[in-house]
Order: C-alpha cells, then structure tokens, then sequence
C-alpha cells in the first residue's frame, strides 16, 4: 500500500497564523503537525509517500521530510494549486498509486491508541473496496457520518445530517483499493465547487465494498483547524507524553520500530536533533533498541501499551502486548 498525506488547503480558519506558513507546519506540542498524519501511515506499514500541497508551501514540507531516505521511506511531493477537494488527491497523485492499494490521510488530523499499528495492519490486508474509520462524537451533524451493519459493511453514508442516523464520524483516513483513480476521475464538483472524498465513498457503498471500523473508547481523534483545536491537540500530546514517558507520532522512532531503520539510523537522526528534548528522546529511544531490545520489537505509544512500574522485563520478540522498562535517561519532558 501507498500513502498520500493531502496538505493543501489556506487554512482560513486558523489566520492570521496561516499567512506565512502551511497549517500542516504548525507545531502541535514538540512537532510539525505533519508528523501525526505521516505517522499513521507508517504505523500501517506503507513506506512510499506522496505529499501534495500548495505550490508556495511545498518547499517548506521538502525542508522537513526530504526525500525520506533517512527513514527508510520514499516521500515525493505534488502540487494542487488550489484546493479543489479531498477526492481531488487522487487525481494530482494518478500516477503515484498506479496498481497499488493508497491510504489518504488528511494532514491535520491526530490519530492515537493502543494498539493502533495492530489495527491498522489488520484493515490493510482485509481491504476489499474502501474502509473508512468511524470515530463516536456527541455533535455528529457537523460531520460526514457513516452507519454499519453488525460485520462492519458500511450501509449507510450522510454529510453533516440534521438527524443522524448514527453518531460515527467519518474520520480523516481512508483506505482505497487502486480503482479510486477511475472514480475520482468520473466526478463533478459538488455545488460548492469541490471534488467530494463522501461522493466517492458513495460509489464503494453502492458497491456493496465498503467498510467502516470503529475507534472505539481505546482511541482519540482530534482535528486541528481551529485555534481552540490546534491548542487542544496540543495539550492532549504534551499530558500523555509528559506522564508516560513515551511519544506520540515521533516518526524516527516509528521507523526503527516497523523496522524500517536500524539503531544506528535512529541514532544518527537523534544526534542531528540533540539540542532539543525532542532529539534526546530519539538518542534514547535507539540507545535502548541497541542494548535491550530484541529486534522487531515495537514499543511506541502507537504500538503497545506504555511502560508502568512493575511491568515485567524482557519480553518476548514481536510480542506487542509486553513491554520493557523506559532507559533511566529518558525525560518526562521529552
């Protein structure tokens, strides 16, 4: 699978501080926002991946992320000159997903949970069609809801419905298998000029080859296009990170633990950072891979539950519900 991370957009919403930089380059606590999205993706193991965003802030994002050779990845870059809509995606990057199934994930969203890599390895290899991810909210007619059926065929898909049929959100991430260029292709904007990313779920839904998951109350969904979001968001990473000692969205450590990087890739990306209690979590993070570690084992926040006193050490290779201590030289403020 391939992944896209659509950036674009003007972020109207959160000006003036979106006048001068991508909303998607807004720090959300100790990281680019773009982090989150990015690691999601990594999480469900896609290596290849396609950023698209304004032709002004594209440099910004090729600043950042490079070619993503460092991570053991393959990031290129696309322009939308205007946002034309998410389904929009799919056409600028025809010819990135070619023949291969494509995630989108949608670069303010914030995705969080136990479990989460396991999850969505699982969706990966079950995709027949299109999944979307469901999220319960209390105001669910400001979004795009879907209703499933007890096996979680999706059998019902509104846009922010003035009586809900259901409380799911339809969430920012969305699994396609390759045919969602051709019915990209086939849409017409919608009255308000856009390209519908729900026009295309509608197709996979008559289909009969579309599912909808639930993040259930293990997970956390936040988006961040308001002020009072963007704070939010970050006040959310800053308390779990701080009392867990583990990070959320550090993509040098979801790398070395997908087992896209090595220790001492890990390693070399911390030292570039040092100076930052950002860097010297990742130098401690490859410092225990190196020396306690056995190798496949996963132990970020994304991918197994976090460290607590009494937990026992050692654990097995590619189990993912057993944990090591945290190195004595990591910090609560990292």
């Amino acid at each position: 699978m391939r992944g896209i991370i659509l950036a674009g957009g003007s972020g109207s919403r959160l000006r003036p501080i979106t006048s001068g930089v991508s909303k998607q380059l807004l720090p959300v606590y100790n990281k680019p926002m773009v982090y989150y999205p990015l690691s999601v993706l990594m999480l469900s193991g896609i290596r290849e991946v396609l950023v698209i965003s304004t032709p002004h802030d594209l440099p910004g994002f090729r600043r950042l992320l490079g070619d993503g050779s460092g991570l053991g990845m393959e990031i290129s870059y696309a322009e939308q000159d205007r946002p034309r809509g998410l389904a929009d995606a799919f056409r600028v990057g025809a010819g990135f997903v070619g023949d291969e199934p494509v995630a989108l994930a949608l670069g303010d969203n914030i995705f969080h949970g136990t479990g989460l890599s396991a999850l969505l390895a699982r969706e990966v290899e079950a995709l027949k069609g299109c999944t979307l991810f469901g999220y319960a909210v209390s105001d669910p007619h400001r979004y795009g809801v879907g209703e499933a059926d007890a096996a979680g065929n999706l059998v019902s898909l509104e846009e922010k419905p003035r009586a809900p049929r259901s409380n799911r959100a339809i969430t920012g991430l969305y699994f396609y298998e390759p045919d969602v260029v051709d019915i990209a292709r086939t849409l017409k904007p919608s009255p308000r000029g856009e390209l519908e990313i729900t026009d295309v779920n509608r197709v996979y839904l008559e289909q009969g080859r579309a599912r909808l998951v639930d993040l259930g109350r293990g997970f956390a969904w936040l988006d961040t296009g308001t002020h009072d979001s963007l704070i939010q968001a970050g006040e959310f990473v800053r308390t779990l990170e701080q009392r867990q000692g583990v990070s959320i969205a550090c993509i040098e450590e979801v790398a070395l633990r997908m087992g896209f990087i090595d220790a001492e890739e890990c390693r070399r990306l911390g030292e570039r950072q040092a100076d930052s209690p950002y860097g010297r979590y990742i130098l401690d993070v490859a410092r225990a891979a190196a020396e306690t570690t056995p190798p496949g084992f996963l132990r970020s926040a994304e991918l197994q539950p976090p460290f607590r006193p009494g937990d026992p050490a050692g654990p097995l290779p590619h189990d993912p519900e057993r944990t090591v201590p945290w190195p004595a030289t990591a910090s609560n403020s990292a």
